[in-house]
Formats: structure tokens, C-alpha cells, sequence
């Protein structure tokens, strides 16, 4: 890297830090302010202008920041309300900067690998852009391209995000941050890397092979490196567009069979989730009812014992048995398991296990309070402040995610679905011998790094 390079790399890193670190530090003052001081502020304003700053950054912040807004009282209420609403508003490369990166990452010659290319980006996310392309077979392909110097950028916001966590850890204690954070680096650190995030479709498109509702890109192997990332096309349309034309029932709860079988097949028959349950990640598809999965970069694979864990505290919430629960948090990994913190976690759990203990047809939610989820996660912090805190394990956080994400998604659908049903079609006959060899097998088989 030229010395230039290097000197216009560490201006925009600092610069970065100045912008992000002045606003989470400045609203962090504000809230220990009125905590500790009694110092009354607007916090919906300052919550407008995180977003606002946030939003206009390139970088895995914004993720990062919309990811936290779906944790129960990780970020206060208000805060997470805006956050939430963020989307990847990167401004795209223009095409004299794209066609250069392409030439980095497939050589001089790389334009004679297609038949046609976009010149002008046909989506933009957090990490990266996508344009269009056909290959000379007539294949139809997305090429998405990773903006410049990302390494720089994600560890500039790894280190903004340790900052604001740390900063509300002092004034919450209620959910100790480390294990998180961790967490969040490592997926994020592996989400620059699209010979996995290829690795990775290629296990999802083999986990739902036989789910035809679910449709999952191809990579093109031989046009991906590690900063590029071509994938077959697929035809689809925002979720939330397809809502505002007032599909009907039967279409909404096909929409949501397909996300359930898409986020929990390959949970309990491979111990592996999608971690990113944002509703730009999948589409619907133009022949109804079916989705289209993408964005395989933040994807968890959890050990065996784990989602039997989970399987372990279904049991536990429907029959009542505090020894059966306290075992399933065991295997989650959680310690130190008092009978006064399990009992805070179990508030949770059977809130999220509620939909799967009854055997009918019914909405994900029957609360008619839009804030019940709200409310209930409210108690939980309330509850772990009193018990004194809890330390979340590293693989508790995507898979509570998922459940969170997934479960406001079926309640803008309004699905009316037997989701008893839908879980004991999956989970039935489970044995955690047969989950270790199909995932074993299927990571190996895909190529995903670090695989046995």
C-alpha cells in the first residue's frame, strides 16, 4: 500500500472514530446525566441524531447497531426504536472505482467473464454493493463487490461499539456485555471473508435442498475471491412492498412456513442458523408463497449439545420441571445458575416458547398490547437486575436474535399458522448422535472453514 494510501486510510479511520465516538459518548453523558443526576434530556432527539450518524457510515456499525436493536434492553427503549429503523444507505462506488476493484479481484480481463455487466449498483449493503450480470452461458449473476479498506473500517467500529457497550454496562448492569461483544467481532471479522460466505450458501442450498418453499443462490466459484462474491440471480421483491398490496391470508401464512422451515431445518437437523433475521435478507418470490434466503455471512454453527439445550427447555417450560430447565441452561453454556435468575430466564423462554405448547391454529401473538413483547422483556431486565445480572454464553445471542427477528416478521404478517405443528415436524425422532454426523458431513461437504 503506497504511503498516500496509507495516510487517506488513517485520516478516514480517525475521522470515523471522531464522528461515532463524539455520539455515542455524547448521548451516553446524557443518559447517565438523567440516571444519576437527575438531569431530565429528550432522548427520542438523540436518538434521531445517532441515527443520523450512523446511518450516513459505510461500515458494519450500522449493522452492528441494527443487530442490538433487536436484543431486549440491550440499548434503551429509545434508542432501539430508532436504530431498528436503519438500513445499508452506503453511497454506491461509481463505475470508473468499480471497474478497477474488479480488475484487482478477477485481473485486466476480468470483463471478458460476462456477457453483460451493470455499470450501475443494483443494491447496496453495509459491507458491500451488488450489481447484475449475465455470464456468456446465459446465466444471470449477482456480483457483490466489498467496498475498499473494510478491515480498517469493521475494527474502527468494533472499537466504537466496545465503547458504547462498556459505557451502558456502567449504567445497567442487568446483561454483562463481554460474551456479546465477542460474539459480534468474530461474525463480523468473518463476514469480510466471501470465499466463506460462498462456502456457506453452499451449505444452506444443500440443508434446504428438499424445502421448496426456500430458494437459496449458487455461488460461482470461479468468479469469487475473498472481496468478491458472485451468485446465481434470483427474482424477488421486498417483503414489506408485497404487505402493502394486502396478499391474502393463505399467501401471508405460506410466507410464514417458509421463513420457519428456512431459520429451523437447519437448526435442529444441523445445528446451524442464518444469524441475520433483517428483513432485507430474504424476498418473496414472484410465484407467492415462496422465499428467497440471502446474505449467508453471519451464520452460527452451534455444537450438539447446545440444540439439545434448546429442545431440553421446551420440555422444561411445558412440563414445569426447574430441574429439566436448570440442566437445558447448563447445556447452553450459562453459569452459575441461581433458582432466583433461573427463574427470570424462564420468563423469557416461555415467552418464546409459548406459540409451540399449543396445538392449534393462532397468531405468533394473541396480546392485543402491541407492546407485550415489550413489556415482558421489560420484567426480564427488571428480574436480572434484582438477581444481580447475568452473562449471556456467546452462542445464546444469534439464536435468541433469530427468535426475536423471525417472531416480529410473523406478526407483521399476521400469519395464522400451527406453529405446534410446524416444530414437532422438525424436532420429531431427534437424536443428538444423528445431528453431529448430518452436520459433520454437511460442513465438510460444503467447505466451510474450520470444519472437520
Amino acid at each position: 500500500m503506497a504511503d498516500a494510501d496509507r495516510g487517506n486510510t488513517l485520516f478516514g479511520e480517525i475521522r470515523r472514530m471522531a464522528r461515532t465516538s463524539g455520539a455515542v459518548g455524547g448521548i451516553a453523558a446524557r443518559v447517565a446525566g438523567e440516571r444519576f443526576l437527575g438531569i431530565k434530556t429528550d432522548k427520542s432527539a438523540h436518538a434521531e441524531d445517532l441515527k443520523a450518524i450512523l446511518g450516513g457510515l459505510k461500515g458494519p456499525l450500522m449493522k452492528v447497531a441494527q443487530f442490538l436493536s433487536t436484543i431486549p434492553n440491550a440499548l434503551p427503549e429509545e434508542y432501539a426504536e430508532q436504530l431498528a429503523s436503519l438500513q445499508a444507505n452506503a453511497p454506491p462506488m461509481g463505475w470508473a472505482f468499480v471497474r478497477r476493484r474488479m480488475g484487482t479481484e478477477l485481473g485486466p480481463n476480468w470483463e471478458k467473464s460476462f456477457a453483460e455487466f451493470g455499470r450501475e449498483a443494483a443494491a447496496a449493503a453495509s459491507l458491500g454493493q451488488v450489481h447484475r450480470a449475465t455470464m456468456h452461458d446465459g446465466t444471470r449473476v449477482a456480483c457483490k463487490l466489498q467496498y475498499p479498506d473494510m478491515p480498517s473500517v469493521v475494527e474502527a467500529d468494533l472499537r466504537q461499539l466496545r465503547l458504547a457497550m462498556n459505557l451502558y454496562a456502567r449504567m445497567d448492569g442487568a446483561i454483562q456485555h463481554e460474551d456479546i461483544y465477542e460474539e459480534l467481532a468474530e461474525r463480523l471479522r468473518e463476514e469480510m471473508d466471501y470465499q466463506r460466505e460462498a462456502s456457506q450458501m453452499r451449505l444452506y442450498g444443500a440443508m434446504l435442498r428438499d424445502t421448496q418453499s426456500v430458494h437459496v443462490p449458487t455461488p460461482v466459484d470461479q468468479l469469487t475471491t475473498k472481496r468478491l462474491l458472485t451468485m446465481s440471480w434470483l427474482d424477488g421483491r421486498s417483503i414489506l412492498t408485497r404487505l402493502s398490496e394486502e396478499p391474502s391470508l393463505e399467501e401471508r401464512n405460506a410466507y410464514a412456513r417458509a421463513l420457519f422451515m428456512a431459520w429451523y431445518v437447519p437448526l435442529y437437523r444441523y445445528g446451524v442458523i442464518h444469524g441475520d433475521p433483517h428483513l432485507g435478507n430474504y424476498q418473496v418470490r414472484p410465484d407467492q408463497g415462496g422465499i428467497n434466503l440471502l446474505d449467508f455471512g453471519a451464520i452460527r454453527v452451534f455444537g450438539p449439545k447446545f440444540i439439545t439445550g434448546t429442545l431440553t427447555l421446551y420440555e422444561a417450560v411445558r412440563d414445569g420441571d426447574m430441574d429439566k430447565a436448570h440442566h437445558s441452561f447448563e447445556l447452553w453454556g450459562f453459569k452459575g445458575i441461581t433458582r432466583e435468575l433461573m427463574e427470570v430466564l424462564l420468563r423469557w423462554a416461555r415467552f418464546l416458547y409459548e406459540p409451540l405448547l399449543q396445538d392449534r391454529v393462532r397468531l405468533i401473538q394473541e396480546s392485543d398490547d402491541p407492546a407485550f413483547g415489550r413489556k415482558v422483556a421489560e420484567e426480564v431486565h427488571a428480574g436480572l437486575k434484582r438477581v444481580g445480572g447475568v452473562r449471556p454464553p456467546r452462542e445464546f445471542v444469534l439464536m435468541d436474535r433469530a427468535a426475536v427477528g423471525l417472531g416480529s416478521v410473523f406478526l407483521r404478517l399476521r400469519a395464522e399458522v400451527n406453529w405446534h405443528d410446524l416444530y414437532h415436524e422438525l424436532v420429531q425422532g431427534y437424536r443428538e448422535e444423528d445431528l453431529a454426523a448430518r452436520q459433520s458431513a454437511a460442513l465438510r461437504d460444503a467447505g466451510v472453514p474450520g470444519a472437520a
